[in-house]
C-alpha cells in the first residue's frame, strides 16, 4: 500500500458524512507505519472504545470505512477467527465490525458485518510480522503471496457489500 496523508485518509470515507470524517481520529504515526507491508491501514478510535476505522485502495481509487463494534468481550478460553485474514484470536482478538453502507442505504440504517481482527493487524499477522497472542497462525499449504491474495479479496468482497 502507498502511504497516506491525513488529507487522504479523511477525504477517502464512504459511509459517514464529510463532518464525521473530519472530526475522527487519525493515527498519528502515519510516518512510521511499514506501508510496503499492508493491504489496508486500519486503526482503533482511542477516544471512541467501539469505533474502528479502515482504509485501503481500490481500482477506483481510496475507501474509508467508519467501523463500529460490540464493546463486550468473549472469555479468555474462547477461540475465535477473523473472516478477512483466517488468524486465530482467543478473547477479544476477534470482533464482528459493521459498517454503514453508503449512500442511501446507509442513511436508512442498514449496515453490514465480518468478524474481523479487533487490531486490524490483518496484514501483518499474514506476512509473521505480528504473532496474535495465541501464540501462532495456523499453519496453511497456502504460500504467503497466496495467503495476501485471499485476505486482500475477502476485504474486497466486504467492500463490495457496502455498496449493493
Amino acid at each position: 500500500m502507498r502511504s497516506l496523508t491525513e488529507q487522504d485518509i479523511r477525504g477517502s470515507f464512504v459511509n459517514c458524512s464529510k463532518g464525521e470524517a473530519k472530526r475522527l481520529a487519525v493515527p498519528r504515526d502515519l510516518e512510521e507505519r511499514p506501508w510496503d507491508q499492508l493491504d489496508f491501514l486500519g486503526w482503533r478510535d482511542p477516544g471512541a472504545p467501539d469505533r474502528s476505522y479502515l482504509v485501503t485502495e481500490r481500482a477506483d481509487g481510496l475507501v474509508g470505512v467508519a467501523l463500529r463494534f460490540p464493546s463486550s468481550q468473549h472469555g479468555f478460553l474462547h477461540r475465535s477467527m477473523c473472516s478477512l485474514c483466517l488468524t486465530t484470536h482467543r478473547g477479544g482478538g476477534v470482533s464482528l465490525m459493521t459498517a454503514r453502507k453508503a449512500g442511501t442505504a446507509g442513511r436508512e440504517g442498514n449496515s453490514v458485518g465480518l468478524y474481523m481482527c479487533t487490531d486490524l493487524a490483518c496484514s501483518l499477522y499474514v506476512r509473521g510480522r505480528k504473532v496474535p497472542d495465541s501464540g501462532m497462525r495456523i499453519e496453511e499449504s497456502l504460500t504467503v503471496e497466496e495467503q495476501i491474495v485471499r485476505t486482500t479479496g475477502n476485504l474486497s468482497a466486504f467492500l463490495d457489500k457496502l455498496y449493493d
